[in-house]
C-alpha cells in the first residue's frame, strides 16, 4: 500500500487529502481540507501550510488534478495566478513521483474506481453500468467539461475532451432566441455558453425579452437560488430550459462518443440540480434522437454523489500510473 498526497486545484480553492493506493485502486481517501488560492502566493506554499496542518511530513507522492491544459512544462493555471512547472515539482514538493492531470480528467478516473453508491439514477434503466463499453461524462459547472471511459473489466482508458466547445444546436423558438442574442455577443456559440452555470443569464433574460419584461441584472449565483427556490417564476422556467437542454447536449455526446454503458452527469451544479433534473424534461430530451430514441432509452442515467470526485480521480490517476 502506498501513500500519496491527492490534490484538486481549482480558481478559488485548492484541495488536499492523503490517499491509500494498491494495486492500481483507490483504497481510502483522508478528510479534505479546503484552502483559498487567494490567500497563498504559490502551490508550494499551500502544499506546505497543507503540511503543518497534517502535523506530519507529507507521503513522498503526489496526484495533482488542474482546472485547465496540463501537457506543457509550464501550467499556467485557469482563473488562478500560480504557476506549475512540471520539471521542478519534485524538487518544490519535495516528492519521488508524481502526475498531473486535467481535473475532469480527474473525474472520468473517478467515475472508473468509484462503487455504485457514489452513482443516483436520473432515467434509463436503473442498473449498475456495464462492466465493458464506453461511459460518457458531461460536467456542466463554470464551463462544460467533458469526457469519456473506456472499461473492459478492471481495465480502463480516461479521455479527457473539449466538447464542450462543440457548437450549440437550438431545437426549438426559444433556442433559437437564445443563439441569436449570444451571437450578437460571439462570433461562435458555443454548448457551454448555455449549459454551465453562468450560462442561466442569457436564458433568463432570453425568457424575459420574449414576454417583454424588463429584469433586474442578478449575477448567475443569485438566479439560481431564485430559479430553484421558485422565487422568481422566470428564473425557475429558465433553470428548466437548462435541464432540457443539458439533455439535448448529453445525448448528442453520447452519440458522438459511443457512449452506449452508460451516462454521468458530473460537477457541483449538477448534484445542486439533481431533483431540478429528475422532474423537468432532462430525461425526454436526452432521447429525442429520431430513428435512435430505442437506443437512447436503454442507457442508464446517473449522477455521481462522490463528495471529492476530484481527489479520488487525481489519486486513481496516480494508482493506474505507479502502483
Amino acid at each position: 500500500m502506498t501513500a500519496i498526497v491527492a490534490v484538486d486545484i481549482g480558481g478559488t480553492h485548492a484541495r488536499f487529502a492523503i490517499a491509500e493506493v494498491l494495486d492500481g485502486r483507490v483504497l481510502a481517501l483522508g478528510e479534505a481540507v479546503t484552502l483559498k488560492t487567494a490567500e497563498h502566493a504559490s502551490f508550494q506554499t499551500a502544499w506546505q501550510e497543507f503540511e503543518r496542518l497534517n502535523g506530519a511530513p507529507l507521503p513522498r507522492a503526489a496526484a495533482i488534478a488542474i482546472a485547465g491544459p496540463v501537457d506543457a512544462d509550464v501550467i499556467n493555471l485557469t482563473n488562478n495566478p500560480w504557476v506549475i512547472r512540471r520539471s521542478m515539482v519534485c524538487e518544490k514538493l519535495d516528492v519521488d513521483s508524481f502526475v498531473i492531470i486535467n481535473d475532469f480528467g480527474a473525474v472520468g478516473h473517478a467515475v472508473a474506481q468509484a462503487g455504485p453508491e457514489y452513482f443516483q439514477h436520473l432515467t434509463g434503466p436503473d442498473q449498475d453500468f456495464s462492466s465493458d463499453g464506453t461511459l460518457s461524462i458531461i460536467g456542466p459547472g463554470t464551463g462544460l467539461g467533458v469526457a469519456h471511459v473506456w472499461r473492459k473489466g478492471s481495465a480502463y482508458h480516461v479521455q479527457a475532451t473539449q466538447g464542450g466547445h462543440i457548437d450549440f444546436a437550438p431545437l426549438d423558438a426559444i433556442e433559437d432566441a437564445v443563439l441569436a442574442r449570444l451571437r450578437k455577443r460571439y462570433r461562435r456559440v458555443s454548448i457551454e455558453r448555455v449549459v454551465s452555470g453562468p450560462g442561466l443569464i442569457d436564458l433568463y433574460e432570453t425568457l424575459a425579452a420574449i414576454e417583454g419584461r424588463a429584469v433586474q441584472q442578478y449575477d448567475d449565483k443569485t438566479l439560481w437560488q431564485l430559479g430553484m427556490s421558485g422565487a422568481d417564476s422566470l428564473a425557475a422556467a429558465a433553470v428548466d430550459r437548462f435541464c432540457l437542454t443539458l439533455g439535448s447536449v448529453a445525448g448528442d455526446i453520447t452519440l458522438a462518443q459511443g457512449g452506449f454503458a452508460g451516462v454521468v452527469i458530473a460537477g457541483g451544479l449538477g448534484l445542486r440540480i439533481k431533483d431540478n433534473l429528475i422532474r423537468s424534461g432532462f430525461a425526454e430530451r436526452f432521447c429525442a434522437k429520431g430513428r435512435f430514441e430505442g437506443l437512447m432509452s436503454a442507457i442508464p442515467v446517473k449522477l455521481i454523489t462522490h463528495p471529492q470526485p476530484g481527489l479520488f480521480g487525481a489519486a486513481a490517476a496516480y494508482a493506474e500510473q505507479h502502483v
